[in-house]
């Protein structure tokens, strides 16, 4: 590291400049706790056995890893030279588990690949079709993901899919977390002020190992050390898995939009570029052909952590840098691997649930930013009032005349409708809808 004479601990909030390394870790780790959990869980929905599950677990912490390095420091015009953090995404869930169990998993390997290709060659055509995605759009959707996130947060508060959800230990560690968070916030001076919630999730983690929340004689059983396995399962390419899983590729890359935007606009206080949206949509469709490549679901860029450089505002590519290495690490060496998805759910929540409340209003600022004319007031307002109330989990029988594959992709997708409605509206309304005065 050339630079390493000019380390100093203010970069961190800058996107470049080099930090010291021992300063930088705990940034980075910070990250990768925040979406550790998030990250591996889509991998247990897909019906495979447990030792099938053991070896995508480790690949899927290797993929997140690489993929957040080629965002962070892009190959040739993939990666948006941004600090967005990778993982695998949820978004994918229901419609590969579908197609998992009508065609095996093969079918789902072979359609994660297609769909990578088609979305990162959308992404390196962004400038053709960018227009369509207006100020007033962007901050639609950034608002639609901080929605979307409150009842992920509540869930982990909660104690996430487990049979004592909402138990009053659960929620005394969630509660434990949240507070150490705020408390450290309010009390710690300088850079410190910025690792709060890395706090709140060892001091959580403490707290949660003494009410036997943790298992720790896991943390050895995958042995020392282990490589990625290279194609565990051979491609097969299915036309309806493919079709299936195209659209939602398209539904994934509003959302990677999205929480690129957000991003830049609460950690770099800017507008985003155009290339800047091709690179991060070109690394999420590329990495997910590599993620394929590996047996595992597509990646995306992870909400949790732009929730968090949206309220640390740390954006230094290096620090966050360190987090991927860490993420490598955990791929390659179980135990580190096995340690951090020890970590209980109440206390990711503790710590999330006020990070998910910053990309809301970053999209409420964003909405500011964009202006309130009659336009821009009728394109945020019927989109999210539709966005919103149609994907409302009470409501979402609305959607039972449409085809199934509709349902799949909208009735439960709060981010998916807010876009679509958007960006109809923004190519059919007048660009003059201010109302007139009678002089």
């Amino acid at each position: 590291m050339k630079n390493t004479k000019n380390a100093d601990i203010s970069n961190i909030y800058r996107l470049d400049g080099q930090v010291p390394i021992m300063k930088a870790i705990p940034f980075g780790l910070q990250h990768i706790l925040a979406m550790f959990v998030a990250n591996l869980t889509p991998i247990s929905a897909g019906g495979l056995k447990q030792a099938e599950i053991a070896i995508l677990l480790q690949n899927a912490m290797f993929v997140a890893g690489i993929a957040t390095l080629i965002q962070l420091y892009p190959v040739w015009k993939i990666g948006s030279r941004l600090p967005i953090v990778m993982g695998v995404s949820f978004t994918f869930v229901t419609v590969l588990s579908t197609v998992a169990a009508n065609y095996g998993y093969p079918a789902v390997v072979g359609a994660v690949m297609i769909g990578g290709i088609m979305e990162g060659t959308l992404g390196l055509l962004a400038k053709y079709w960018k227009k369509i995605i207006s100020p007033i759009v962007a901050a639609s959707v950034v608002t639609a993901i901080g929605f979307s996130l409150f009842t992920v947060g509540t869930r982990s508060f909660g104690g996430g899919y487990s049979d004592d959800f909402g138990s009053a230990q659960n929620l005394i560690l969630g509660t434990i977390t949240l507070l150490v968070c705020l408390i450290w916030n309010i009390k710690a001076k300088g850079y410190w002020k910025q690792l709060s919630v890395l706090a709140g999730l060892i001091v959580g983690y403490i707290v949660a190992v003494f009410m036997g929340k943790v298992d720790l004689s896991v943390i050895f059983s995958g042995g020392i050390i282990s490589f990625p396995k290279i194609m565990p399962y051979a491609p097969e390419f299915n036309p309806g898995a493919i079709f299936s899983v195209a659209i939602i590729f398209l539904v994934s890359a509003a959302e990677t939009i999205g929480d690129t935007t957000a991003m830049v606009s609460g950690g770099l206080d800017r507008d985003i570029t155009t290339e800047e949206i091709s690179g991060s949509l070109a690394c999420d469709g590329y990495a997910s052909v590599f993620s394929s490549c590996l047996g595992c679901p597509p990646v995306t860029s992870f909400s949790q952590n732009v929730g968090l450089i949206n309220m640390t505002k740390v954006v230094n590519r290096f620090t966050i840098m360190t987090g991927a290495v860490c993420m490598i690490l955990a791929g390659l060496l179980p135990p580190v691997g096995n340690f951090f998805a020890s970590l209980p759910d109440s206390v990711l929540g503790g710590c999330t649930i006020m990070m998910f409340g910053t990309i809301l209003t970053s999209g409420i600022q964003m909405i500011a930013k964009a202006g309130f004319t009659q336009r821009n007031i009728t394109i945020a307002a019927l989109s999210l009032s539709i966005g919103i109330g149609f994907t409302t989990a009470s409501e979402i029988g609305i959607w039972h005349i449409f085809p199934e594959i509709l349902q799949s992709v909208f009735s439960a997708n709060v981010v998916a409708v807010v876009f679509v409605m958007a960006i109809i509206l923004n190519l059919i309304l007048p660009k003059d809808m201010e109302i007139k005065h009678i002089q």
